[in-house]
């Protein structure tokens, strides 16, 4: 955490803001000019409004207020914004292209699991990162010898140390800096604060236990009251036990056109794209909520667009997902048999439907059942980073997707693209919550 975020970024960016001890860029050409270090600045704070909470806090305007940045911060930005932000910004590219192989690196060594290729790849790819560092910043001029501090040279290291206890994330210093932030607001006693510290960690401890042994949530265990009829803990059906609707609820009929929508997409879900009249039928008969949000796994809590409050009461945006479909590749070819293929797609989600749809024999419903769908909105992306997975877009499209909610995989955030009306698309999770989809046996 310290090599990487406390030293070998800034010192990165000390020397394309011209403030590295003094050193000029020598024969190079990789400073950055004041005004372009303050729009990245600027554009850095701006995606706060844009990027969910869930993705961590507000990313602080760094060119403005230097005191601002936190190692986790400068991680984010590093391989999330940066990438974005300093595209087009280097009178030569070659220093961009250069900070991407780090940003490479980085994701790589950040990975879950790592394969004894996978560390192969982390030591050449930093030694090869070294080298250019030295030409491009060093120069091979003995008077510029400052611009190669120690920790340059322990990227070196990264491999073996990879090798020796496992991935990063299993002994970094992030959990030991958090737990220390968690335990201090515990110090009551100015006389004894270790007495304070020792009954705060074994009450934890205890209440931890009794979690475990009794398989409890922390609302379970909540002192607070709750009144009656409380429906924080959301709206769950056994059909979809990853997903947990929220409120407000409204339990408003949606308009016709609204209504043909979901008509159209339990039609394909129950097989009777041919007969559309008694699907809508059955529909108008069912129990139609429509939810304001819905938390995932309980992990991500996704709102509907439709019902979110306004941006400017400094809510950070929380509705734009990554979901995953069965798309039917021969879906122009009406004479071929279909062949599906799962799909990853990026959009907004403008509503989120509860329905509880009576029993039907004609539609194969037997009992009653509840669905949970979403609508959402395309984002029509029309370019892809040449070496990272960052998704660009212009629009979004007009008409409202009808899918189920588990076709939802997680929340990204959005920032504008550098000189370009366009947004790019940050999606944190990678191959972790990719969906895996099994064809049916026959």
């Amino acid at each position: 955490m310290h090599l990487i975020w406390e030293n070998t970024i800034k010192n990165l960016v000390l020397l394309w803001t011209g403030n590295f001890k003094k050193l000029d860029e020598g024969e190079g050409s990789y400073q950055l000019q004041s005004s372009v270090w303050d729009a990245i600045g600027a554009a850095t704070s701006s995606s706060g409004s844009t990027i969910p909470g869930c993705y961590g806090a507000r990313p602080p305007n760094f060119a403005a207020d230097k005191t601002a940045t936190t190692a986790d911060s400068w991680s984010f930005w590093t391989l999330y914004l940066g990438p974005v932000l300093l595209r087009r910004c280097f009178r030569d590219e070659k220093y961009y292209r250069h900070f991407i192989d780090l940003v490479k690196l980085l994701h790589k060594c950040l990975e879950f699991s790592l394969t004894t290729n996978d560390i192969n790849d982390i030591r050449e790819g930093f030694v090869t990162w070294v080298e250019t560092y030295e030409t491009f910043y060093y120069q091979r001029d003995p008077a510029r010898i400052s611009a190669c501090p120690v920790t340059i040279h322990a990227l070196l290291h990264i491999a073996d140390s990879i090798e020796a206890c496992g991935p990063v994330w299993a002994y970094w210093a992030f959990p030991m800096e958090r737990y220390c932030g968690l335990i201090r607001p515990a110090i009551k006693s100015r006389k004894h604060p270790f007495a304070s510290l020792d009954r705060f960690i074994v009450e934890s401890a205890q209440i931890l236990h009794i979690r475990l042994v009794y398989n409890l949530t922390d609302e379970s265990i909540s002192l607070r009251s709750r009144p009656a009829g409380s429906r924080q803990q959301g709206f769950r059906d056994e059909r979809y036990p990853m997903c947990a609707l929220l409120p407000p609820v409204y339990k408003l009929p949606p308009d016709e056109s609204t209504l043909g929508k979901l008509a159209k997409a339990l039609a394909t879900r129950y097989d009777k794209s041919n007969n559309i009249r008694l699907v809508k039928a059955t529909l108008k008969a069912a129990t139609i909520e429509e939810w304001a949000k819905v938390r995932i796994d309980d992990g991500d809590t996704i709102s509907a667009a439709a019902r979110a409050q306004a941006a400017d009461d400094g809510r950070r945006d929380a509705t734009y997902v990554r979901y995953e479909v069965l798309v039917d590749q021969n879906a122009r070819r009406r004479k071929v048999a279909p062949v599906f293929e799962m799909t990853t797609f990026y959009g907004r989600v403008q509503h989120i439907f509860a329905i509880r749809m009576p029993r039907c024999v004609e539609l194969g419903i037997a009992a009653p059942e509840t669905i949970f769908l979403a609508g959402i909105t395309q984002c029509q992306v029309e370019a892809t980073h040449s070496a990272l997975d960052i998704q660009y877009y212009k629009q979004e499209s007009k008409t409202e997707e009808i899918v189920d909610i588990q076709c939802i995989q997680c929340l990204v955030g959005r920032v504008r693209d550098v000189g370009n009306p366009r947004w790019a698309i940050i999606d944190r999770s990678g191959s972790l919550s990719r969906a895996l989809y099994e064809p049916d046996a026959e």
